[in-house]
Formats: structure tokens, sequence, C-alpha cells
């Protein structure tokens, strides 16, 4: 069906924005509600899209440039957004029983009130690279599943359970009763070459500014530090969360 005088909806929804992320959600079968696509576009990328939502059942608009300026929280929106029933959070069961399908020792990130949008959904496609088996987000005074992380994580979060909870410290407090070990990220800690990060593992990532809370950083087994040697000294968040995850993938592939 198409439409092309379609309002937005005023329920709450999830806007999925930009060529890539809406392949990616179409692809993982994620079901859209409504397709607004720019009038006039007429490419092949445009058309595949196009093709899959009319197979799922999705009402589809063809609207003017400014109505997708309008609507669009990233900015670039390339022509097509798609609009979908907001992304549901994972449970905490969704994470464990993905690492005993693929039959891994755990795997989890956990972000200590990551605030940026770009740099969560940038966490969550590392996590997905990385091979994490989830990531754990604070309920309050962090980020949470905006179209904005949707694209920024370019697909990944079509794949990656999401868990958000009330209280990061108690959270872990819980993984440790289920044999995760901790790392948080702080570069007063030892040198990551230095400490053990094989085995059931939750990387825990501070907020941009002020970098993991006190009571989180206390429960954790590992104050784990990045070696750096130029003038600055400290990386985005999303990026040390990059360099730490993948050195835990070269000591499990090691075997240490």
């Amino acid at each position: 069906m198409e439409n092309k005088d379609l309002e937005m909806d005023p329920e709450e929804s999830s806007l999925i924005e930009g060529r890539n992320a809406v392949q990616e959600a179409l692809r993982a079968g994620k079901t859209p509600e409504k397709l607004y696509i720019q009038d006039g576009l007429r490419d092949p990328a445009i058309g595949a899209i196009l093709s899959k939502a009319k197979k799922s059942g999705a009402v589809v608009s063809f609207v003017k440039k400014q109505l997708l300026d309008q609507m669009s929280e990233t900015g670039h929106h390339q022509g097509v957004i798609m609009q979908c029933a907001s992304y549901t959070y994972s449970r905490m069961e969704d994470i464990f029983r993905l690492a005993e399908k693929r039959g891994e020792a755990p795997f989890i990130f956990l972000l200590d009130e990551i605030e940026d949008p770009h740099n969560l959904g940038a966490i969550i496609r590392t996590a997905n690279l990385s091979g994490a088996h989830g990531v754990i987000i604070p309920r309050h005074r962090a980020a949470g599943l905006t179209a904005t992380v949707v694209k920024a994580s370019a697909g990944a979060l079509n794949y990656t359970p999401v868990v958000k909870v009330t209280n990061l410290a108690r959270t872990i407090e819980e993984l440790k009763e289920r044999g995760i070990w901790f790392a948080c990220a702080d570069m007063d800690g030892e040198t990551m070459y230095d400490c053990n990060l094989t085995g059931p593992m939750g990387l825990v990532i501070g907020n941009e500014g002020q970098g993991v809370s006190r009571l989180v950083r206390e429960k954790c087994d590992y104050i784990v530090s990045i070696p750096m040697k130029g003038d600055i000294d400290s990386l985005n968040a999303s990026v040390a969360a990059g360099v730490l995850a993948f050195e835990i993938v070269r000591q499990r592939r090691a075997g240490r």
C-alpha cells in the first residue's frame, strides 16, 4: 500500500534512519510499521528496501525531503526512514542463552552512564564485532535506544541483546554470583597486557567525562588501563571500549 499524504503516528515508536541501518533492520527480521521514502529516489538500494518492506506489509509513503528532515533525529536519513515499534530491551537470560548457544564463556559490556547516543551506538557495534554476548546499560542518567543509537550501531542492535538495569553496582554483584569477573577501564589501572582477561568477563566502560563511578569501580576485579604514548591522556569512550574489547578477544584466542 502506498500513501503520499501519510502522517506520523503520535504513539511512541522507533525511527530507523539511513539506508544501511534500514537494510540491516529488515535483514534481521525487524517488522516495519511504516516506511518513508524521499519522493523521486529510485536507485537500487532504495528499490531493495522498498521491495522488502512491501513484502512485510508495511505502509509506504513517498514524501518530500523537508518532511524527512523534520522527522529525522540523526540529521542523516539518506532519503529513507522506517518507523517500527520501539526497540524492546532484552532480559539478562538472553545474554547467557546466547553465550551458551555459541559454546563460549560469557562476555558482556557494562556501560556506566554513557550519555552520548553516538558513543552508545558505536559501543554496541563494537560489542557485536568483538563477539560479546550483550550490553548492559543503566536505566537513569544514560542514553537509551534512540534513532541515533540505532544508526550509529550500523545494524548491530538487531543482533546484540541490550539489557537495561536499575542499579549497575548491584547487577555486578549478581553477575559475580554467576561466575563473571569484571574489568573496569581506568587510565590509572594496570596495563591491559598484564591482566588476565580470559574466561567469563564483564568489561565496564565509564561516562565520557567522569569515567566509571566510584561505587561501580569498587565492585570490579580488575582496574585496566590502555598504554598510551601521545600528548593527551584519554580516549573517547567508544574507542577505549574497542581497544579493550579486542584485547579480550586476543587473550581468548591465545588461551593466555
